[in-house]
């Protein structure tokens, strides 16, 4: 399956941006999907997963209350709605598919990433 983020850019403290990982190839519905970031001079971190389905979601405690992930099986999208940022979010912003979890190593593909710099 071939992945790619976009909807990134530049927001202020506070604000809200919406990613969006666009996915083709093999049946999207098969794969559990998750959003990962790495800020610069950072490891790659976990942000959320979501189930095949869409039935169940998981986050980062960083994240938990202010981002939700959600999906379009129809539409072979997966989203990131991004609320309340802050510049600590400041980060690239990858999406990936496979298992539902919360490690890289449980994610076969990943898409290119898309930017996402919150200024204070």
């Amino acid at each position: 399956v071939q992945l790619q983020a976009f909807g990134g850019g530049l927001v202020q403290a506070g604000g809200s941006l919406r990613l969006s990982c666009a996915a083709s190839g093999r049946t999207f519905s098969r794969f559990g999907m998750g959003w990962f970031r790495q800020a610069p001079g950072k490891e790659r971190e976990f942000v959320a997963a979501i189930t095949r389905s869409g039935g169940s979601t998981y986050y980062a405690g960083s994240v938990k209350g202010r981002f939700s992930i959600s999906r379009d099986n129809a539409k072979n999208m997966v989203y990131l709605q991004m609320n309340s940022l802050k510049p600590e979010d400041t980060a690239v912003y990858y999406c990936a598919a496979g298992q539902y979890g919360s490690r890289s190593g449980e994610y076969d593909y990943w898409g290119q990433g898309t930017l996402v710099t919150v200024s204070s």
